[in-house]
């Protein structure tokens, strides 16, 4: 906080209310406005800094500081990120490379359920690990309907699949973006990670039950208890032990393909006893036979994305860029002018450091992928950039007006004001976090948008209720990934991408039970931990 006081009007209730303004206004940008996501952040930024030099004296140094560092964080890492994840998906794309990857699953078993938990489950994560942002729903749940799956169906459990994942898209992305955004209490991503472990873990292990009552009942899930087990356990366990000791980057890479791998291996042995197929009529659809060596250079892409990101989070590594460390004169600290403050004891600062991003370790996959194949150069690669850049430019400076509310919001302590008002509500909150949380995924479609929003709410909340920041944060990502499935985002692309556009209300209805079922856990689970801690 770069400001004398979070109580400009020595009332509380009346501070708390004008606070709240910024994120009121957002909401109703995009429900009752209905203005696109561009356009409502835009406006809100606008009404941010206004409230926040106006009401609560920020200085225009420190209020054009927030501005910069918003953009500058967006940019870097999150745009980097995004856009590099997004132009692997293409390369692979266009050398052939996903078309073999995709067939390599689905000739694995002509069972449907296990094609669901193969491709809708286990494949969806994966595809959310290493692009995130619309890509898994709209990639699997087309693969499908090529299996015979309804078309409306095929988006709900695709969606539904999603929840597992969605904490970790896009290499950590709704995670790591918590170190960027200065929480008290030192609240990081990674102690985040740790925390979502506790309840992620029963989701992850429930949501492959889920799937399989959805399209055969109970029946369905005694005839495959087994490969329901291997597929979520090895996923959960698996997830566990990675957000614990490693970190968010990989959690939604190595569980889904080791959880691919052992149910693809058991599957070779034992197949359920009954072949499930939702049309009975209908034979299943022969899947093209590719050689090991094609299929083992189709996935090769993404093992080498493993290994390089493993390093790259490793903490020997990152090491290296820290003060006294060997690379570390390849770190740049940019201060700001002018953004000093005598009461936050520091200015804004910048920290530049390119060879450490992930981004860059994606990029080298891009550069390795691109030499190893025959069909695609580097021209290719420079188009394929410019079309994810073209796609890709608006959402990504949606999300820097988003941090740049979320900066304005610390730095003036409007997160100080509303999380001191929400606190009022007492030891009843932890509660009612997870709702926070859903909330902001439903409105942004992305839980790095809601993390960046309300997560510094949320450490503000613990702070004044004494409880412990990384669960109520980690309870705002995990009841956003829950919002994930009704979502106007997650819903539009996933009828887009089974061609049933226009249907977004009937998907809607198919999938918001659920959301708000996995809503309900993750409160009564959050208070409960919250309670024991």
């Amino acid at each position: 906080m770069f400001v004398e006081s979070f109580n400009p009007f020595g009332n509380i209730l009346l501070s708390t209310l004008v606070a709240a303004i910024p994120v009121v206004l957002f909401l109703l940008c995009l429900t009752i406005f209905k203005m696109k996501g561009i356009y409502a952040s835009l406006t809100t930024v606008v009404v941010t800094l206004i409230i926040a030099m106006l009401f609560f004296k920020l200085p225009v140094t420190i209020a054009s500081g927030a501005v910069v560092e918003g953009f500058f964080q967006g940019i870097i890492p999150i745009g980097y990120i995004v856009v590099m994840a997004v132009l692997l998906y293409k390369i692979t794309n266009e050398t052939g490379q996903f078309n073999t990857i995709q067939d390599s699953i689905s000739s694995i078993s002509q069972d449907q359920r296990i094609q669901l938990l193969l491709i809708g489950f286990a494949f969806n994560g994966f595809l959310e690990g290493a692009a995130g942002f619309g890509v898994p729903i709209a990639i699997c749940a087309l693969l499908l309907t090529q299996l015979g799956f309804g078309p409306l169906q095929a988006a709900m459990l695709c969606l539904i699949a999603n929840a597992s994942a969605g904490a970790f898209g896009a290499i950590g992305l709704p995670v790591t973006v918590i170190d960027t955004l200065g929480l008290p209490d030192n609240i990081s991503g990674m102690a985040v990670s740790q925390m979502s472990a506790l309840t992620l873990v029963f989701m992850n292990l429930l949501i492959p039950f889920l799937l399989i009552w959805i399209i055969d009942g109970f029946k369905g899930i005694k005839e495959t208890l087994p490969a329901i087990l291997i597929v979520g356990g090895t996923f959960a366990v698996l997830q566990g032990l990675i957000t614990v000791f490693i970190g968010p980057e990989l959690a939604d890479i190595i569980p889904p393909l080791v959880s691919m791998l052992a149910l693809a291996l058991f599957s070779k042995k034992i197949q359920p006893k009954n072949i499930f197929r939702l049309n009975k009529d209908e034979k299943p659809q022969t899947i093209k036979k590719h050689k090991p060596k094609q299929i083992i250079y189709a996935w090769s892409p993404f093992v080498i994305l493993t290994v390089i990101v493993m390093i790259w989070s490793a903490q020997s590594f990152k090491s290296l860029f820290a003060p006294g460390g060997a690379l570390s004169s390849l770190v740049f600290n940019i201060t700001l002018p002018g953004t000093y403050s005598d009461i936050a004891n520091k200015a804004i600062t910048l920290p530049l450091n390119i060879i450490g991003q992930t981004g860059t370790a994606i990029l080298l996959v891009i550069i390795i992928t691109i030499l190893m194949s025959k069909s695609v150069k580097f021209k290719d690669g420079m188009r394929l950039f410019k079309e994810a850049f073209k796609e890709l430019w608006l959402p990504i400076i949606t999300i820097c007006f988003i941090l740049v509310i979320s900066k304005l919001m610390t730095y003036a302590g409007l997160s100080s004001a509303v999380g001191e008002g929400i606190a009022k509500t007492g030891s009843i909150f932890p509660l009612l976090s997870p709702i926070l949380g859903w909330i902001g995924v439903f409105l942004t479609g992305s839980v790095t948008n809601n993390n960046s929003l309300f997560a510094p709410i949320q450490a503000a909340v613990a702070n004044n209720i004494g409880a412990s920041g990384a669960l109520l944060v980690s309870a705002n990502t995990v009841g956003g990934v829950a919002a994930k499935l009704i979502s106007p985002q997650s819903i539009a692309i996933a009828t887009a991408s089974v061609q049933q556009v226009g249907k977004e209300s009937e998907l809607l209805k198919m999938t918001l039970r659920y959301s708000i079922a996995l809503l309900i856990f993750v409160c009564i689970w959050t208070f409960l931990l919250h309670l024991f801690m």
